[in-house]
C-alpha cells in the first residue's frame, strides 16, 4: 500500500518549489544544521514536510534581521521526531520578543529622526540625535570621529 500523497516526504525540487527557496539555500541551511534530510538508497535527500514550516521560519526571521546562528539556536529548542505544535512554536517566538520589540523601536526612531539625519555624514553635531545624542563624540576632536576612532 503506498503512503498518502500529502505524507511523502519532499525531493529537494518540490521543496525548493514550495518554500520559494533555492536548492543551493536549502544544502546552505542543511549544512549549517537549520534543517535536515533523509537519504535514500540512491542518496537522495527527503525532506518532512514540517521542513516547509521551518523553511518559512528562516526566510521569515532572516528578513527582520536575526542572525542564521540564533536561527539555529531557535530551531535546535524544537522537538525532535515530530512535528513541532503551536505551543512549540509560541515558546520559541517568546524568546525573540524582547529583541524584537528592541529592534522595532530602533527603527521608529531611526524613522523618525532620519529627515534630519540626511547629510549629517554622521559628523560631530549637537544636533545628530541618531550618532551623537548630546555631542558625545565632540570631546574627541573634530571631523567624523565615528569612522576615525579605532575599534
Amino acid at each position: 500500500m503506498q503512503q498518502a500523497t500529502t505524507h511523502r516526504p519532499l525531493t529537494i525540487g518540490e521543496l525548493s518549489e514550495r518554500s520559494g527557496v533555492s536548492a543551493s539555500a536549502l544544502h546552505f541551511y542543511e549544512r549549517n544544521g537549520l534543517i535536515e534530510a533523509d537519504r535514500t538508497a540512491g542518496n537522495q535527500r527527503r525532506y518532512r514536510r514540517e521542513t516547509l514550516r521551518r523553511v518559512a521560519f528562516i526566510k521569515t526571521s532572516q528578513r527582520v534581521g536575526l542572525p542564521l546562528k540564533d536561527i539555529r539556536e531557535a530551531l535546535d529548542s524544537l522537538p525532535d521526531g515530530r512535528t513541532p505544535t503551536k505551543r512549540d512554536w509560541a515558546r520559541l517566538s517568546q524568546r525573540w520578543r524582547e529583541e524584537l520589540d528592541q529592534r522595532i523601536a530602533a527603527l521608529q526612531h531611526l524613522r523618525n529622526d532620519l529627515d534630519g539625519c540626511i547629510g549629517c555624514g554622521c559628523l560631530s553635531l549637537k544636533s545628530c540625535t541618531l550618532q551623537n545624542p548630546s555631542d558625545e563624540l565632540g570631546a574627541s576632536g573634530a571631523g567624523a570621529q565615528r569612522w576615525t576612532l579605532p575599534e
